[in-house]
């Protein structure tokens, strides 16, 4: 049977990139505009946090501990016993809209995150790719707003979202070398009420998008094609993992944030949601092996 909770009752400004470690048995988010990231147990307690010097997008967890957190001038380091933060690569040197946003490492350890237009305007965005060897490789250009990059379950194909036009695209994904291939549109959201936001993918290969401004969570099958329609709490959702013990609760991050300068009606807006019963499982989300 379906059921929502409010698993987290702190209201995040801006909550984004939640993210369930299998090893740790801890489900890790941020608040974009704290800016900070989180941490607690499957019950939600034995809480900790790190606050950052500026506004973070992602965050993805490292094998040899600590994490990669895409902040707005870069890709940084967290190191999570003393809270240091320091810069591995600035992604946009002299330009001042870019900020990093969204991000997933994908099935080889590698870290795919997305920058965007600080004003949701124009397509100043790229999409990179962060090796172990802490290289930067650029994929793609031309983004307005990049959100809820995930990957099949074999790897082959990167689900990415520009939240301005309104569309998930999926790209081939070369798992040996990282590299992507031609581009095309997954779904489009035209005919929806909200913007594809954060994503993931379940274990049937499954994309999972939270609808951002709608409150909804909304399954599709491998063709784009919806398969089913979750309503949420609060309007304003953001992004999604699957975790728990069975990989087989829906964590959702929300925001408390005014949209277009008004407040959000639902006292919630801003908690973390758990939802159960869906019947489905996640994937386990791996760690950045650099």
């Amino acid at each position: 049977m379906l059921r929502i909770e409010v698993f987290s009752e702190d209201r995040n400004q801006l909550g984004e990139g939640p993210l369930w470690d299998v090893e740790e048995q801890r489900l890790y988010w941020i608040d974009s505009y704290a800016p900070a990231v989180y941490t607690c147990d499957a019950k939600g307690g034995d809480r900790k946090s790190w606050n950052l010097p500026e506004p973070v997008g992602s965050l993805a967890l490292r094998e040899k501990g600590g994490a990669i957190v895409s902040l707005r001038n870069g890709f940084h380091t967290l190191n999570f016993e003393t809270g240091a933060v320091e810069l591995l690569h600035e992604t946009h040197p002299g330009e001042l809209r870019p900020r990093l946003n969204d991000g997933k490492v994908d099935r080889q350890g590698r870290f795919v995150a997305g920058s965007m237009d600080f004003e949701e305007r124009d397509p100043v965005g790229t999409l990179f790719r962060l090796d172990p060897d802490l290289s930067l490789h650029t994929l793609d250009t031309g983004i307005i707003c990049s959100n809820g990059p995930c990957f099949s379950p074999d790897g082959k194909t990167l689900y990415f979202a520009d939240s301005h036009m309104k569309a998930i695209y999926a790209y081939s994904y070369d798992t040996a070398s990282g590299t992507v291939g031609s581009r095309r549109v997954f779904t489009s959201f035209d005919n929806l009420r909200g913007y594809p936001d954060g994503a993931t993918v379940d274990a049937e290969g499954y994309v999972w998008s939270v609808e951002v401004y709608s409150g909804r969570l909304i399954r599709f099958d491998p063709n784009g094609v919806i398969d089913r329609i979750v309503g949420l709490p609060v309007q304003s959702t953001t992004s999604i993992t699957f975790g728990g013990p069975d990989l087989d609760i829906a964590y959702v991050t929300s925001m408390a944030r005014p949209f277009n300068n008004q407040y959000h009606r639902e006292r919630e807006a801003g908690c973390m949601f758990a939802v159960h019963g869906l019947g489905v499982r996640g994937l386990p989300e791996p760690r950045f092996k650099g």
